[in-house]
């Protein structure tokens, strides 16, 4: 069983000479807001949900009325982007806030793939690498991760191991949605979970939640915490309750209505997260983000509004999802914002609403012997890492700098510079597209714009020579043939009814 560590407060001293040091050199992320400040923090995870599949996104077979609540209370972009256009190295860039090919995480995680090019020890997010659950915990925040971890199942890559005072879900890639029926995997702290609060996995994922939220402790004032619920719905396998189903009989499609079921608790759980926040008078003071790990999936019934692609691929159906932030005490809520942005981001915006820094990236330690990460009182640079704080823009309206996004994936490769995106691909040539005007990516521009295709190869040729040249390990073959086959099929649709 794997022991929660013990939770200290950092000096408010060392945050006041940080904030100094930050301050005068410019070279570092902000400090925000005092100690005395620090909101609660809640990070809400979908997993292969389709860009048009909320209510406010423009479905009309999915409802979503907690979410759409959620947006109403703040802000939601609608250029947001993930690392991946697949669950596992998207996971990988989304809880460390660097890119994952940095450190050679490109791949999907699969039992299959374990069995394909690397070594146990291997299969999962390098040791020397900080997630968000380092990062709080040694800011003093209490832990916790609900749901999915796809980030290795090694007792090294555990979330207690990673950062995590408490951890209930999986550690596999899915999960069936009914596990008091069929064999479970789910665990707490490293020991099987035998009873279920609920009997369906997305509902009993909630009741974990809302037990974080209104947990006790001596001073709930003085240890804030910081909440990663990842759910692993409307992922496959596609299982609903009676109860869901009967309420989306309006749905005629069997695929359909089962996914629209799916993200009806889903739904349902994120309204009773917002309830539990309320109840306990921590609605304002609590940054909460919404976001999917990456597109709508070809096999789950998902619908990727006006966006070419899906799961698999390097298209905006593969990469572009819908972000939400809530923070009622500081965002001016009802707000639609077309800013790029990138799940890279979540990280420096926890880190500047919170007032910390960073902890500084550290060597890769023996595999069996990887120690707590320690505090430093400086804060670290932004080049060692990759997102943007999004406060500005979320508070301030302020615009976001100009950056470059880049992806590689089972031979594709994509940079968004601007408003235009190069796609290279192996099955076919180059191509361009001109992203705000063409979200459905159906002009491509590369054999007229051939100076924008040079130019935007050139930098991801400079882009690719800083990361390694290989991954850790690869995915099967299959899944090259499956991202061609989408690439080639997969055009903007209307929405399944």
């Amino acid at each position: 069983m794997y022991a929660p560590h013990k939770i200290t407060r950092p000096s408010v001293r060392i945050l006041i000479l940080a904030y100094a040091m930050l301050a005068a050199t410019g070279q570092y992320l902000a400090l925000a807001f005092s100690a005395e400040e620090r909101p609660n923090l809640l990070l809400i995870l979908a997993d292969d949900m389709g860009y048009g599949d909320l209510s406010c996104m423009g479905s009309k077979t999915v409802v979503t009325p907690n979410l759409d609540r959620l947006a109403k209370d703040g802000v939601l972009l609608t250029q947001a982007y993930v690392t991946s256009a697949v669950c596992s190295p998207s996971r990988a860039g989304l809880v460390t806030g660097r890119d994952p090919r940095r450190f050679g995480y490109e791949a999907n995680l699969n039992q299959s793939a374990e069995n394909y090019s690397a070594r146990p020890e291997l299969l999962g997010l390098p040791v020397q690498e900080h997630t968000l659950g380092d990062h709080f915990r040694a800011m003093g925040y209490r832990t916790a991760l609900i749901g999915k971890w796809h980030l290795g199942r090694e007792p090294a890559f555990h979330p207690n191991r990673r950062g995590f005072d408490y951890f209930c879900g999986m550690l596999e890639g899915g999960h069936n949605y009914f596990p008091a029926r069929r064999r479970s995997r789910i665990q707490r702290n490293g020991e099987l979970v035998s009873e279920f609060s609920s009997p369906y996995l997305t509902d009993f994922f909630t009741d974990e939640a809302v037990r974080q939220i209104t947990k006790t402790s001596p001073d709930p004032t003085d240890v804030p915490w910081m909440l990663f619920v990842s759910y692993n719905a409307p992922h496959t396998p596609m299982q609903a309750t009676k109860e869901d189903l009967s309420a989306c009989n309006t749905v005629s499609g069997e695929g359909r209505r089962t996914y629209a079921a799916m993200m009806r608790a889903l739904d349902r759980g994120v309204g009773r997260i917002l309830d539990a926040l309320t109840e306990t008078s921590q609605t304002e003071n609590t940054l909460v983000v919404f976001l999917s790990d990456n597109g709508g999936a070809t096999n789950n019934s998902s619908w990727n509004g006006p966006l070419s692609g899906a799961k698999g691929t390097l298209r905006e159906g593969g990469v572009r999802v819908p972000m939400i932030w809530s923070w009622p005490s500081k965002l001016q809520p009802g707000r639609i914002d077309d800013a790029v942005a990138s799940s890279l981001d979540i990280l420096p915006t926890f880190l500047a609403a919170a007032g910390g820094e960073a902890l500084p990236l550290q060597e890769a330690p023996p595999y069996h012997d990887r120690p707590r990460p320690r505090r430093r009182r400086r804060g670290v640079r932004l080049a060692d890492y990759d997102g943007l704080d999004l406060l500005p823009l979320l508070t301030a309206r302020r615009p976001l700098p100009t950056r470059d996004l880049y992806w590689r994936l089972q031979g594709q490769a994509a940079i968004r510079s601007a408003d235009l995106k190069l796609i290279r691909l192996a099955h076919r040539p180059a191509q361009l597209y001109q992203v705000p005007m063409d979200s459905g990516e159906r002009s491509d521009l590369a054999a007229t714009n051939t100076a924008d295709v040079d130019r935007l190869f050139a930098k991801m040729a400079a882009w690719e020579t800083m990361r390694p040249t290989v991954p850790i390990w690869s995915s099967e073959p299959f899944w090259d043939g499956d991202s061609a086959r989408i690439y080639d099929t997969w055009a903007p649709r209307e929405e399944p009814q």
